[in-house]
């Protein structure tokens, strides 16, 4: 990989008494398969099968396989955007698919996402700015337009985006930038965690590079929590202290950085591995 990625130098949390901030037990998320003329179940296909991980402060957690693995499908059900079919989900210690009313709001503003094509989860409609304060619109924190401009230049800014960008529209950005103005909107309600669902897939190396720089940035700012979902093993690497290999629905090695690296278990690890280029 190209050193122009910082590596990540969070420390390997150690195994003490503290809660968490975010603990996954045996998650598991099916969807139906139906067929004939009436539609009827037939079979589930079992996108996540059995998954459980945890996840301290400002901690990143590598989510690594690749595609159809079922890793998008973890991020989406911790966040309620698919539905669990069983398993336990605690953030901060409170169950997040028990959570109800003022604690559901609580846990959505401090539960974020930041999605794998810019371009698509960007509403074409909206001008940058709208884009990007609209999490704080929605949760009430302001609906001042002057405030909202105003946060929304600090956000651009803090993404290293001009405030002369406040006004366009996403299709008038690179690919990149794009990505800039995702995660501005992420970071707007100061989550506590983000799910980084393949965020610089779409993009070239050199932009990939500056995009995770950036999250590492934040991170080291804001002291945020991430689980990073990602095909690619080199830019897992670089970015994850902590790394969870996930094949057919099912995590089949999770261990340190180093660990991964230097002493693969698992056959399909190792694969993975064996995919990433090696500097000479």
């Amino acid at each position: 990989m190209s050193s122009d990625f910082q590596t990540s130098d969070q420390a390997t949390p150690d195994s003490g008494p503290a809660e968490p901030l975010l603990r996954v037990e045996d998650l598991h998320t099916h969807f139906p398969v139906r067929t004939g003329v009436l539609q009827r179940v037939t079979d589930h296909v079992r996108a996540v099968d059995g998954v459980s991980f945890q996840l301290d402060k400002a901690q990143t957690l590598g989510l690594v396989g690749e595609s159809g693995c079922g890793k998008t499908t973890v991020g989406r059900t911790l966040l309620g955007l698919v539905s669990a079919t069983s398993g336990r989900v605690f953030f901060e210690g409170q169950s997040v698919f028990d959570a109800r009313g003022s604690d559901l709001r609580r846990l959505r503003r401090d539960m974020q996402i930041i999605f794998q094509d810019p371009g698509g989860s960007l509403d074409p409609r909206m001008r940058v700015w709208q884009i990007v304060t609209e999490p704080l619109y929605v949760h009430r924190v302001t609906r001042s337009r002057s405030d909202l401009r105003e946060r929304a230049a600090a956000l651009l800014d803090r993404c290293g985006l001009k405030p002369s960008a406040l006004d366009r529209y996403p299709h008038e950005f690179s690919g990149g930038q794009r990505q800039r103005i995702g995660i501005a909107r992420a970071i707007a309600l100061e989550p506590k965690f983000i799910v980084c669902d393949e965020p610089t897939s779409a993009l070239d190396v050199s932009v990939q590079a500056q995009i995770i720089n950036l999250l590492c940035d934040l991170q080291r700012d804001m002291q945020m929590s991430y689980l990073f979902i990602s095909h690619n093993m080199g830019v897992v690497q670089h970015m994850c202290p902590q790394i969870a290999v996930m094949y057919g629905g099912k995590i089949v090695e999770q261990a340190s950085r180093e660990q991964i690296v230097n002493n693969p278990q698992h056959p399909y690890t190792q694969k993975l591995l064996s995919a990433v280029p090696r500097v000479a």
